[in-house]
């Protein structure tokens, strides 16, 4: 068991990459979001929701259950004591050398390598959720990438979206630089909706 702690985070770590470099396998995405399209499909072709709006809905989603894994995987009160210290910490390092006094600084370094190891496993806790969070995320995003409307795809409420200072644009097409669209919106939505959840949920920025 506490083998398992202990490198816990370096699987979690793997893990995250494995899951990361399926993006790059064909078959794999592709029976992903067909698996996924069985549930998802519907909404979209029977009740005809935009694409847009389940890029809404599914944002959302992603912003509730990335909350909650942290919520309930991450000591956010140790997380908080520990930065709390490190300022405190850092301000008095920093009087100590200003001052000239090698006997506090000596001193102060020493309790260095104690505020750096909490640091580090707290660092380490954030491996764990990041993983789930992608084995629950990663779905979503190749159902996505398999119902996105085809470039060149004439912008329509069923494939395009009006942004901000942007006006009309297809989804698949590019909002700004090399951004698409699509996936603007997904930050837009999933950024304000996941400050409102970790609000109520009180719990902070990573």
């Amino acid at each position: 068991m506490a083998d398992l702690k202990k490198h816990g985070p370096t699987i979690a770590l793997i893990f995250t990459m494995l899951v990361m470099l399926s993006y790059s396998v064909e078959w794999i995405r592709v029976t992903v979001g067909q698996g996924m399209d069985v549930v998802l499909g519907p909404l979209i072709d029977t009740l005809g929701v935009p694409f847009f709006v389940m890029i809404l809905i599914l944002s959302s989603i992603t912003g509730l259950y990335s909350s909650l894994v942290q919520k309930y995987t991450i000591d956010y009160e140790k997380m908080q004591e520990t930065q709390a210290k490190m300022r405190v910490f850092q301000k008095e390092f920093r009087e100590a050398q200003l001052s000239g006094d090698e006997k506090r600084v000596k001193k102060l370094q020493g309790k260095q390598e104690r505020m750096m190891q909490d640091q580090l496993d707290i660092s380490r806790q954030q491996f764990t959720p990041m993983a789930i969070i992608l084995v629950l995320s990663v779905p979503i995003f190749f159902w996505l990438l398999l119902r996105l409307p085809p470039i060149g795809t004439p912008t329509t409420i069923a494939s395009g979206i009006v942004l901000p200072f942007i006006g009309a644009v297809g989804l698949s097409s590019f909002a700004f630089w090399i951004v698409p669209a699509w996936i603007l919106w997904y930050m837009i939505c999933s950024l304000t909706i996941s400050q409102v959840i970790r609000k109520s949920l009180n719990i902070g920025g990573l």
